[in-house]
């Protein structure tokens, strides 16, 4: 497996046990519809949160988070309309980032960025 691969696996992976210890309901982790895909889909306070995950294990290129395109929230945004189509009850929603930095010998840093617009 490529590098990329296994440091996006671990950033899922932190981003699942950070979540759930946060009091968020995961419901879907890794979400296809077609060529979309979701990272984690979780609800918390009746409000449904489609959730983009960022990792890296450098700081050479930048943050996280500077990776999280227009073109990704666009598809973040179309994946969730076809969510929403098979599972029409939720009312309320919201798009999220969770940017996480992995630098050898530290402890993983979070950075959540709530209610992304574009």
């Amino acid at each position: 497996m490529a590098t990329h691969n296994e440091t996006g696996k671990t950033g899922e992976n932190l981003a699942a046990a950070w979540f759930t210890s946060n009091g968020y309901n995961i419901i879907h982790q890794n979400w296809r519809y077609k060529n979309l895909e979701v990272d984690i889909i979780a609800h918390r306070n009746n409000c449904l949160h489609f959730i983009e995950i960022k990792a890296t294990t450098t700081l050479k290129f930048g943050h996280p988070e500077t990776k999280v395109t227009p073109k990704k929230i666009k598809h973040l945004i179309d994946a969730s309309e076809a969510y929403l189509y098979q599972y029409p009850q939720w009312q309320r929603i919201q798009f999220d980032v969770l940017a996480i930095t992995i630098l050898p010998n530290s402890n993983p840093q979070y950075f959540y960025i709530e209610d992304v617009y574009l």
